[in-house]
C-alpha cells in the first residue's frame, strides 16, 4: 500500500521524533510494517471511537502512536498518515 503523509503527521513527526536517529528508526520500521499489513498482530491496529471515529491506531512504542485513515484512490488501497505521538497527546 501506498503511504502519504499529512502536514499534521509530519509536524508532530519532527516533534516527537526530534535528533533520535534511533527513535526515527523505529518510527520508519514500523511505517514499513504499516505499508505490507496494515493489521498486523505486531502493530496492534484498532479502531478509534468518538471524535477520531472512522480513523485507525498502531502502537510505535510502548507509549506512541500512529493515527491514520485507509481510502481507496482509484481502485488503489492508500494509507494517510494523520498524526503521531504519545497516547495522552493523540487521544
Amino acid at each position: 500500500m501506498r503511504i502519504i503523509p499529512s502536514k499534521k503527521f509530519e509536524r508532530a513527526y519532527k516533534k516527537y521524533a526530534g535528533h533520535s536517529a534511533e527513535q526515527k528508526q523505529i518510527i520508519q520500521n514500523i511505517i514499513a510494517n504499516l505499508s505490507a499489513d496494515p493489521f498486523s498482530p505486531q502493530l496492534k491496529t484498532h479502531k478509534l471511537s468518538d471524535k477520531l471515529k472512522g480513523l485507525f491506531a498502531c502502537s510505535c512504542g510502548y507509549d506512541c502512536r500512529i493515527v491514520f485513515s485507509l481510502e481507496e484512490i482509484e481502485q488503489e488501497q492508500i494509507i494517510i498518515l494523520i498524526d503521531i505521538g504519545s497516547h495522552e497527546k493523540i487521544y
